[in-house]
């Protein structure tokens, strides 16, 4: 079922998701100083791509740094990703066949508030570690 979800998922909301991580990530590996967030937007891309049957934990080494991480991260790139996937799950939204896909896309948005100090592992990984699972 998950392989199905995901080449639903890529063609309707996947691809446009990715880009717009993909785009971020390009800009702030431009700038030097940004470079951990251009690799927490690739990580996210490649979520964004395939999502279903993988899901985000809370990374347990995440500290103060990474807290202040993502309060900058927020600023500089998390507002305008979360901004436009939230426009783009309205877009899925309005059609029937859309809505699941909307619904996924605005926990993407979710994920762009706050991306470091998390991983994507399998649902599998992530039942068998016990961990929080991060929605």
């Amino acid at each position: 079922m998950a392989l199905i979800l995901n080449i639903l998922w890529f063609f309707f909301a996947g691809l446009a998701t990715a880009f717009s991580y993909v785009v971020a990530g390009v800009i702030a590996c431009l700038l030097v100083v940004t470079i951990p967030f251009g690799v927490a937007c690739f990580r996210l891309a490649g979520f964004a791509l395939w999502p279903f049957g993988r899901t985000v934990v809370d990374r347990p080494t995440a500290g103060v740094v990474t807290a202040l991480g993502n309060v900058l991260w927020f600023l500089l790139i998390g507002w305008w990703l979360a901004l436009s996937q939230v426009v783009y799950a309205v877009g899925l939204v309005l059609t029937i066949i859309g809505i699941p896909f909307g619904i996924a896309t605005l926990k993407l948005a979710i994920l762009s508030f706050n991306p470091l100090g998390k991983e994507v592992v399998s649902s599998a990984e992530a039942r068998g570690r016990l961990v929080p699972v991060v929605r």
